[in-house]
């Protein structure tokens, strides 16, 4: 039996929040520039989001506003183009991506492509099979914002053949008691199903039923459903369901076990959360017990599952998974109604990928902001996820992940060099050659690790800094070709260190020794 914990709760009154309530996070529009209020929940536009990428509408039509335009991203492999949001440090977040792909490239087909969070890898975005149909896709998941923004970040992977987009962006706080049997400082939570039993609405159940704009899609399975139960409280409800989850089920005769095939989708062999929700029905024509055993594939889930009108859930944190899913609600000896379920959530469990060193995110985010025109890929987290670092930027990933290299040679760069690019302190190598950047070379003594620096070609002007000279570990100075005056420091007059300084300035050499 694999080792898991199983989390039961009844309805204890843990909190109380009003159905009512909007959900007052973050709602992105991409590539519109209206702000606009639907089913009150406000939109805004993407432009104080996102630096990369291009609006375009969708050429064909559509009835929902959020998916008439979309904002296409350069279709370059291994390179991110990130949304940055301003969130509360250590909230917790539920961030939702929808796509309609409209016919915006040009093609029958939408592109393949990845998301991620921050530094983790989300999943891979394939919306072919929704498009066919003329439906967008959605993906949602839960993640633990680790400092004041978040990142949502679209790149392209070997399989991307067009330019990647995305219609829509969601950021909405979650209450602390939601799905906090999960560590959010080790995990993250995708989203693999969530649906409202028994019940057949032509849309989703979502807000104002759901305060946080969950959707719960309808299910029914090839069962009968029943009415449910239409005055459960769910305050006490760690996950806090809409009530509305409540007024349908599915349920089978007295003595007779129900089976279902859930989540309806194979599922790569990986660790999930489970949550399930059960309600009876007060005004069931049979009096007596609602008793039963929940088993997924074959293995007991929960034994002896007393489910009365006030409600309860049964939550598994991290249930191993492969293949088809199979649930079945055994009714236990003695128990004169057969099983019922109202609802059900799946996760799949995500390893968070890590974070670059802050103090080197920093650096990196004060030199972007002492240049007038950086790399568009420079937001989100400079190294992660693997293979999507920015531009120019290399990485070690050992237990602190750290910038080693920065290389934006010829890349028509313009601005300063800031002085806190000394606390790089890792880097090795620092190739800035053949751009139009000015202004004063900083102090970088406290680069002890590094061995080439290349200013060449560039606007540099003032003295060279005789602080140079105390890296020892410097074999290579190129500063050819800028407006630097004074006399060369005497330190940088030294075997082992390749030193350029002409043509391009005015520049005396040092008094003999």
């Amino acid at each position: 039996m694999p080792s898991v914990s199983l989390l039961l709760l009844s309805l204890l009154s843990l909190l109380s929040l009003s159905s009512s309530q909007s959900p007052s996070g973050t709602l992105i529009d991409c590539g519109t520039v209206n702000v606009y209020t639907i089913n009150g929940l406000k939109w805004l536009p993407d432009n104080d989001y996102v630096a990369g990428g291009a609006p375009k509408n969708v050429t064909v039509a559509v009835a929902v506003p959020t998916l008439s335009t979309v904002r296409s991203f350069p279709n370059k492999l291994h390179q991110k183009f990130c949304y940055v949001v301003p969130v509360f440090r250590r909230g917790k977040y539920l961030v939702r991506t929808t796509y309609f792909y409209g016919g915006v490239n040009g093609r029958d087909s939408p592109p393949v492509f990845d998301q991620m969070v921050d530094g983790t890898f989300w999943s891979e975005v394939n919306t072919t099979a929704d498009y066919a149909h003329g439906l967008a896709s959605y993906y949602e998941g839960v993640f633990l914002a680790q400092g004041k923004h978040m990142s949502l970040c679209i790149g392209s992977n070997n399989y991307t053949d067009s330019d990647p987009f995305i219609s829509a962006l969601e950021f909405v706080p979650l209450e602390e008691s939601v799905y906090n049997s999960t560590d959010f400082g080790k995990f993250g939570l995708r989203l693999i199903a969530r649906h409202s039993f028994g019940y057949s609405g032509a849309d989703n159940i979502r807000y104002p039923d759901d305060p946080f704009d969950r959707f719960w899609e309808p299910l029914v399975e090839n069962k009968k459903p029943e009415p449910g139960n239409l005055n459960v409280s769910v305050s006490g409800f760690w996950n806090l369901p809409p009530s509305k989850i409540f007024k349908t089920a599915l349920a089978t005769r007295p003595a007779e076990r129900m089976e279902l095939t859930w989540p309806p989708v194979f599922l790569s062999s990986s660790r999930y959360y489970i949550a399930l929700y059960f309600a009876d029905n007060p005004s069931s024509s049979r009096e007596g017990t609602r008793v039963f055993d929940v088993i997924i594939n074959g293995i007991p889930y929960y034994r002896n599952l007393n489910v009365t009108p006030d409600g309860v859930a049964v939550f598994a944190t991290h249930w191993p998974l492969s293949g088809a899913t199979n649930i079945t609600l055994n009714p236990a000896p003695g128990s004169n109604k057969g099983p019922l379920i109202n609802g059900g959530e799946i996760f799949q469990v995500l390893e968070l990928g890590g974070r670059t060193l802050t103090r080197d995110v920093i650096a990196l985010e004060t030199l972007r902001n002492s240049l007038q025109n950086p790399p568009l890929d420079w937001s989100g987290d400079p190294c992660l996820p693997h293979g999507y670092s920015w531009t120019g930027i290399t990485c070690t990933y050992s237990r602190r992940i750290r910038i080693v290299t920065l290389n934006l040679t010829n890349m028509g760069l313009s601005g300063s060099l800031p002085s806190n690019i000394s606390r790089l302190t890792a880097l090795s190598g620092i190739w800035l050659g053949n751009n139009n950047l000015s202004g004063t070379i900083p102090d970088l003594s406290s680069l002890m690790r590094l061995e080439t620096l290349h200013l060449e070609d560039n606007q540099f002007s003032g003295e060279i800094p005789s602080s140079l000279g105390k890296i020892q570990s410097l074999r290579e100075l190129f500063l050819q070709n800028n407006n630097l005056t004074g006399q060369i420091p005497s330190s940088l007059i030294k075997p082992g260190l390749n030193l350029k300084t002409s043509p391009g300035n005015q520049l005396s050499s040092p008094p003999p020794s």
